[in-house]
Parts: structure tokens; C-alpha cells; sequence
């Protein structure tokens, strides 16, 4: 058998194991993990070459892992969104690909110079990290009240302008220096609701504390959007992540908030995922 046909045949098998235990993308994580446990990316294994016993070795026990429901990006120990890739583990939540949306609403926007920028719920802080990277002369800040997300968040930001404040965003006083001074905020935030059955990688290891928002997934989203209409500019603008079953009323939120065009906006399942609203501009005649 050549290298090449054992390595397409290490992955067959991972990909039907992967299967078997009921992962949702089997053939794309056998990939990712055959790459990791090469040192190299999932594009350029059909270069890979010669793999040997040792190499199988290794994959048969990160695929035994991903076989128990743990997260892929927990076995790899890091997670993309958009421009960054973040150290993620056990205690934080695990960026994912739904939020890449919210980012590329965000990163369209027409912002000043030097503009200011929140992100609540930070977690690993990678949605405030890839806004710096498109906005490197803005001023980031990401709130947080997990001393475990923090923990990661602060390896993530080293070396960049990112601010992390500790501090609860349910805390309706919270930092009134930003009293219309904020030019986006943006909200990954804990919103599904109370018992609410989740997959396995979800359930056992994102922890409860970033995922449920409360008997109707809300109570989280009500207080950043109550910080929101404080804390903006007029015209300032927002965007909140939600759980695809409340987009309806996350939007009443935004509207009683005295936001205007408030939007739903989708994911790439096409499932309602996050909403965006502006301040009103103050003193502007049609």
C-alpha cells in the first residue's frame, strides 16, 4: 500500500467512526484531525506524503476523542472566526461558525475614526480581536464576568489593543464613562433558553453559564440592549446574537429601546440568528 492510499484510508475510517458516533460533519473533522496530528492544514494533506505508524497511532486517538463528543476544537486547542484564531479549551465557549455573520455586518459598517467598540460576552474575546483587526486604531473593549473565559481571553489579546474588562453586562450601571460614547457594540451573549436539549459537545462542554439566557432565552439580551441605548452615539450601531426561535422578539426589544432600522439577519443555514438596530440621530429633519 502506498503512503498516500493509507492515509486516504486512515481517514475513510475516521470519517465512518466519526459517523457512527453521531458527529455532524464526520469527513470535514476526520480531515481537520489528520492535519493536526500531521503538523500540517487540512488544504494541504494531498501533499502530506508518507505517513507512518506513529502518525496512525496519534489519529486513532484524537479520533477516538472526537468520537466521544468532544469538541474538535478543544482536542486542537483552538478556534477561527473571520481573521483570528483563538485558544479555546474547557471554561469558555467555543466560537462558532454562525457568528461569522454577525462579523461581516459588522466589519461593513461605516465607522468613524478611531472609533469605540464593545463587545459583551466577550468568552475567548474573538469576536473583539477580529474587529481590531479590521479597525486597528479603534479603541476594543470586551466585557466578560467569567474569571475561566478571561483566563483565555487575555492569552488571546496579548500583543494587540483589545481592553478586557471584568465586569457582569446584566449590571445596568455598568461603566457609565461609556454614556454615548460607543460606536458599535456588538453580543455573542447567553441566550438559549432554560432546557433546552443540546449536543453533546455543547452540553458537556461550553459552559451553562455562556449558553442559557433564562426561561425564554432573554434575560441577558433585555439588559446588553437596555446598555446599548446608553451607552451609544447617535447613529451609533448595534448587533446582538440570538437563538433562532426569540429573532422576533429581540427585534420588539430593539424597537422599545428606541432603536431604529432594526433588522433581523440570518445565518448561512438561513436560520434568524442576530439583530441590528442604530441609535437615532438627534436633530435630523427628512
Amino acid at each position: 500500500m502506498t503512503a498516500s492510499a493509507r492515509l486516504r484510508r486512515e481517514i475513510d475510517g475516521a470519517a465512518t467512526t466519526l459517523a457512527d458516533a453521531g458527529v455532524g460533519s464526520p469527513r470535514a473533522d476526520a480531515e481537520e484531525l489528520a492535519a493536526y496530528a500531521a503538523g500540517t492544514t487540512r488544504g494541504r494533506l494531498a501533499m502530506l506524503g508518507e505517513v507512518d505508524d506513529d502518525f496512525c497511532r496519534r489519529y486513532d486517538a484524537l479520533i477516538a476523542a472526537r468520537a466521544r463528543r468532544i469538541p474538535l476544537q478543544h482536542i486542537v486547542g483552538s478556534a477561527a472566526l473571520g481573521p483570528v484564531t483563538v485558544s479555546v479549551g474547557p471554561g469558555v465557549f467555543i466560537p462558532r461558525p454562525e457568528t461569522e455573520g454577525l462579523l461581516e455586518w459588522a466589519s461593513a459598517q461605516p465607522l468613524p475614526p478611531q472609533p469605540v467598540i464593545v463587545d459583551l460576552c466577550t468568552g475567548s474575546a474573538a469576536l473583539a480581536l477580529a474587529l481590531s483587526k479590521f479597525w486597528p486604531d479603534a479603541r476594543v473593549i470586551a466585557v466578560d464576568d467569567s474569571d475561566e473565559a478571561l483566563a483565555y481571553a487575555h492569552k488571546n489579546v496579548a500583543g494587540s489593543s483589545v481592553e478586557l474588562v471584568r465586569a457582569d453586562v446584566t449590571d445596568g450601571a455598568l461603566l457609565p464613562e461609556l454614556d454615548g460614547q460607543v460606536d458599535l457594540l456588538v453580543a455573542n451573549p447567553p441566550y438559549v433558553p432554560d432546557g433546552v436539549t443540546l449536543e453533546p459537545e455543547v452540553a458537556q462542554h461550553d459552559p451553562p453559564h455562556a449558553l442559557f439566557g433564562g426561561p425564554d432565552g432573554m434575560v441577558v439580551i433585555n439588559a446588553i440592549v437596555e446598555l446599548a441605548a446608553r451607552w451609544l452615539k447617535p447613529g451609533g450601531l448595534c448587533a446582538v446574537e440570538h437563538d433562532d426561535t426569540t429573532s422576533d422578539v429581540t427585534v420588539e426589544v430593539f424597537t422599545a429601546h428606541g432603536f431604529v432600522d432594526v433588522a433581523a439577519n440570518y445565518d448561512l443555514t438561513e436560520r434568524p440568528r442576530f439583530v441590528t438596530g442604530s441609535r437615532e440621530k438627534v436633530g435630523c429633519n427628512v
